[in-house]
């Protein structure tokens, strides 16, 4: 590289990578082929548009770049464009699209927002609140989400810290929601999509999954899938997908709910929501998509259609049982006593150490991990109660069990000295 000070930088940050312990959950290692791509001619094209509609000349081959990232996404989760899903036991119906242009996870969630939500100010998203796991954009009020719409907010159930799906229905019923969000950034626990769509039928809303933290386990088949439910499915390709940083919106091939979505047309019942998802898109929020990411995204998807990852999808589950079961034998609360996925929430102020006095010693180290809320939380954000850990960047490092009990035994070491 002739830029000397940028391959400095950058040399240093992959040193710094690979001599530290990397448990922040919403990070992982991509592979030599994703980066080949992501660094590759195609950033020098412009595609505004779609696939067989750019308003640019050209892009022949990125239309085929862009096609087959879409098709490798539909495979990847089982997904026909097609055939029609099952139509019993809540299971929902019609095939599916997918929009592979949005430029992370954030302007995903935006663009379903500004298809489907009024724009009169009155649009309502029933998101889970900040400090119990939920996202940002989930209608928080630092967010564009909870400044064009209002947040219907839910959290835990403070005897259990996870779902209570009865009082959901409670919420819901109270407060008749547009669009429900399940997904979220740190919850520990299985979802039960089933009992989310049932919700969302009780008050004819949208079910909107963001799956973006376990969608690599969902392809991996440790963690049961949202598409039999959901109406839209918005995720991040980095995370437990070991890809580029970037994001997918999946829609189901359906009409839109007369009445609940920003059109003013009395037959807005007759638009599909692939069509107001896409258009809000492009033009709607973007301009010109990464071609080279997309081209990354779709080496990533290709990687997790091969068995392995169904293999590595399982381990990094293991693995975070492991290192949240040593953890409590050492007498360390994990909220909610335990995990079912690949994060854990560890109370750190339970045992006198601050979430921020917490990370801030694990760093110094070697070990990688961000404060947190948590439910219920009397600190402040800024110096929470407790820390967020997650397994997916060590599994990537073929880390197992024994490593997680040796990692539990280390942590203890540092937060008690």
């Amino acid at each position: 590289m002739k830029d000397k000070q940028v391959e400095k930088l950058i040399k240093k940050e992959e040193k710094r990578e690979k001599a530290v312990v990397n448990l922040i959950a919403s990070e992982n290692y991509v592979s030599d082929d994703v980066l080949r791509a992501l660094g590759s001619v195609l950033t020098n094209k412009y595609a505004e548009g779609y696939p067989g509609r750019r308003y640019y000349g050209g892009n022949t081959v990125i239309d085929e770049v862009e096609r087959l990232c879409q098709e490798r996404a539909l495979k990847l989760f089982k997904l026909s464009s097609k055939k029609p899903a099952r139509t019993t036991d809540g299971v929902q119906s019609g095939g599916w699209h997918v929009n592979v242009q949005p430029l992370s996870g954030s302007p995903a969630n935006i663009a379903v927002y500004m298809a489907l939500l009024p724009h009169d100010g009155t649009g309502r998203i029933m998101g889970m609140t900040l400090s119990h796991g939920g996202h940002l954009t989930h209608g928080h009020g630092v967010s564009a989400s909870g400044k064009f719409w209002k947040q219907i907010p839910y959290g835990v159930s403070k005897k259990t810290e996870r779902l209570d799906y009865n009082e959901l229905m409670t919420i819901a019923k109270r407060e008749k929601p547009h669009i429900i969000v399940a997904g979220f950034t740190a919850y520990p626990r299985t979802i039960n999509w089933k009992k989310f769509r049932a919700i969302a039928d009780a008050v004819g809303a949208y079910l909107m999954v963001d799956m973006s933290h376990i969608a690599g386990l969902i392809a991996g088949g440790a963690h049961p899938s949202p598409f039999p439910y959901a109406d839209i499915v918005t995720t991040t390709t980095h995370k437990t997908l070991r890809g580029p940083r970037g994001a997918v919106i999946f829609v189901r091939k359906r009409k839109a709910i007369q009445g609940r979505t920003f059109s003013t047309s009395s037959r807005s019942d007759l638009v599909l929501l692939p069509d107001l998802i896409d258009k809000a898109v492009f033009p709607g929020l973007q301009g010109g998509p990464h071609e080279n990411a997309i081209a990354a995204t779709a080496v990533a998807f290709g990687e997790a259609l091969t068995p392995s990852f169904k293999v590595y999808a399982k381990q990094v589950v293991k693995n975070a049982k492991a290192l949240a079961g040593e953890l409590q034998k050492l007498g360390w609360r994990v909220v909610s006593g335990g995990t079912d996925n690949h994060l854990m929430l560890v109370d750190t102020w339970a045992n006198g150490v601050s979430g921020k006095e917490a990370s801030e010693k694990l760093e110094r180290a070697g070990i990688i991990v961000n404060m947190n809320t948590i439910p219920f939380d009397t600190r402040k954000p800024m110096d929470p109660s407790g820390i967020r850990l997650g397994t997916p960047a060590e599994t990537t490092r073929d880390k197992k069990e024994a490593d997680m009990k040796k990692l539990a035994a280390k942590i203890d070491r540092v937060l008690r000295g």
